[in-house]
């Protein structure tokens, strides 16, 4: 079975880090897997898809709408304030350090981006944000929205060359990109954040033994108390894991079906 940690992969080092957690908490749990890179631009669905998943990062919002039959084992407690020592996260609403903006109204009538329909950081948590402040005599907010960016790196990237007014970026990998490659995030300021909702989890694919599963979801359960786990506070910026299952991320699927129902499919 093989492990990946490429969602929050932000830099060759912070992987290397992602690799050796994952090593501690697979020899915890006497399961072997094969830790394999995943670079972008790969697609990550096609990842989660792959029959042999033990130890993958995958998205909250595509497990609720399970594009891929998987099985949640863990989710990171981000080493935040904002978490609340809880395994959520949060999307941050990004502009230009030079930009005039204020106010998130102030964008409005500018240019929005996106990364991916099936993303929560950059697609459902945003489009929620975005709901209360539509009208009836208002229902779309910006001029031009810019979809299918991939990437928060090229969300990044396009609020920073201009290509975008103002784009999402996951909350957590915004904190990971500053830690390990702070000039990448140089010239961008966050103007909100949404409400958090729960973290991408480490899954398996159902075909994994139960006792597997199992014995991974105790290793990441108790990995905080661990000696070797130390490190990781600082370089991975996390606090420990929570267990989830599928019912875990009930809530993301709930403010993707409030916004169908408000007949608001995607930010705009």
């Amino acid at each position: 079975m093989i492990a990946n940690a490429r969602m929050y992969a932000v830099s060759p080092d912070a992987e290397a880090a992602w690799r050796e957690l994952i090593r501690h908490v697979a020899d915890d749990a006497g399961v072997a897997l094969d830790y394999i890179a995943y670079p972008a631009p790969q697609p990550l669905d096609v990842l989660w898809q792959r029959p042999d998943l033990g130890c993958v990062q995958m998205c909250g919002f595509p497990i609720a709408l399970r594009i891929a039959d998987v099985v949640p084992i863990a989710a990171m407690i981000p080493r935040a304030e904002w978490a609340q020592g809880r395994a959520v996260y949060r999307s941050d609403l990004i502009v230009r350090t030079d930009s005039a903006f204020a106010t998130l109204e102030d964008t409005f009538g500018g240019t929005f981006g996106w990364t991916v329909s099936h993303s929560h950081s950059g697609f459902n948590a945003p489009r929620h944000h975005l709901m209360r402040h539509r009208t009836a005599a208002r229902p779309t907010l910006y001029r031009e929205v810019r979809g299918n960016l991939i990437t928060a790196r090229a969300v990044l990237d396009a609020v920073r060359d201009g290509s975008i007014d103002i784009g999402p970026l996951d909350g957590f990998w915004h904190m990971l990109i500053r830690r390990w490659r702070p000039e990448v995030a140089d010239g961008v300021r966050v103007l909100e954040s949404t409400e958090t909702a729960p973290m991408p989890a480490f899954v398996a694919t159902p075909s994994m033994p139960a006792d597997d599963v199992a014995a991974l979801r105790g290793a990441f359960s108790t990995a905080s108390s661990r000696a070797w786990f130390a490190p990781f506070r600082d370089t991975l910026l996390i606090d420990g894991f929570s267990s989830v299952t599928l019912d875990s991320f009930a809530e993301t699927l709930a403010w993707d079906q409030e916004a169908l129902a408000a007949v608001y499919p995607e930010p705009a």
